[in-house]
């Protein structure tokens, strides 16, 4: 989670393996450059060392023997051996690399890549950066995405709340709520995190369990006048408006700013990097823009490369 003290981020990143969270750990805000990322990460060699230091950590006893041990590289293979036992352990299994033929080099840039762009990688360009085949490209950046999902950790403070709508839509109700538009739900902490989903639709129905997910009851909402928000008093929130239809956009510090200004970036980003996306997939390029967001201000590829070796 991102906070902010003295203009700086700090990212507590928690990791456990049996709940599949995340270890804390502090990164502090810094740039990452390309010279930076081919010193640590020459060849193939390097970037499993990196998986395996990521995932096992300053692993002293064998699973299986129990006796204090060395895991040494087996070679031809991407597999460490205890030193006493011969057990093997695989860094790779069950993470976004698990039976890749790719280069795990070729991984890690594209990672970087991810972790340099502020308007995302198509997967057309990742081809053209790696050499690799577009069906391969693909499912690079879909695995990569599963690295950027969502917490759930709650809201607090002063908090707004949107809807928006992506995708292909009715030329006769562009105006109106009811497209064929795929609509997508968030809230924003002002200051802090956003949260954001798509649903079926912008109905109460579809709104308020989103709200209960993510949103600290204690919380002050922020919307615009849509009815479906006029059940946040009732739910215990204090809940203030502004009134878009009148062209009110601010009522003192009550307005809808923040997370609108997510919505245009993540628009212009999607509309000018990947032109398309499919209801299908569009979830998991939220979770990518969402995850630009929170992690604004800080170097994202040593975060991601971390993720990248917990099991997915």
């Amino acid at each position: 989670m991102i906070k902010m003290t003295n203009n700086k981020y700090k990212i507590n990143f928690l990791f456990n393996s049996l709940t599949n969270k995340y270890l804390f750990a502090t990164i502090k805000g810094m740039r990452y450059t390309k010279r930076q990322f081919e010193a640590e990460y020459p060849d193939d060699d390097a970037c499993l060392e990196s998986v395996f230091q990521n995932r096992f950590g300053d692993l002293k006893f064998c699973p299986k023997c129990a006796a204090e041990t060395n895991f040494y590289r087996i070679k031809k293979r991407q597999a460490y051996a205890c030193q006493w036992c011969a057990y093997q352990l695989h860094p790779l299994a069950d993470t976004i690399f698990r039976k890749t033929t790719t280069p795990l080099k070729d991984w890690f840039y594209a990672i970087y890549l991810f972790s340099v762009s502020k308007n995302g990688v198509s997967a057309k360009e990742l081809e053209r950066h790696l050499g690799v085949t577009y069906k391969t490209a693909w499912r690079m950046c879909k695995q990569i995405r599963l690295l950027m999902a969502q917490e759930e950790s709650n809201l607090s403070g002063i908090v707004e709340m949107d809807e928006t709508y992506m995708g292909s839509s009715d030329p006769t109700k562009l105006k109106s709520r009811n497209t064929r538009k795929t609509p997508v739900i968030g809230a924003v902490e002002r200051g802090g995190e956003v949260r954001a989903e798509t649903a079926k639709d912008a109905k109460a129905e579809s709104i308020i369990p989103l709200v209960w997910k993510y949103v600290d009851v204690n919380a002050t909402l922020h919307t615009d006048e849509w009815r479906a928000y006029r059940q946040l008093a009732r739910m215990g929130y204090e809940h203030k408006t502004v009134r878009h239809a009148d062209k009110q956009w601010k009522k003192g510090n009550v307005h809808t700013n923040s997370i609108e200004g997510f919505w245009g970036q993540m628009k212009r980003s999607i509309s000018g990097t990947y032109h398309s996306v499919s209801p299908k997939y569009l979830q998991h390029y939220v979770d990518e823009f969402v995850f630009r967001y929170n992690f604004r201000g800080v170097a994202v590829c040593p975060v991601l490369l971390e993720l990248a070796a917990k099991p997915v």
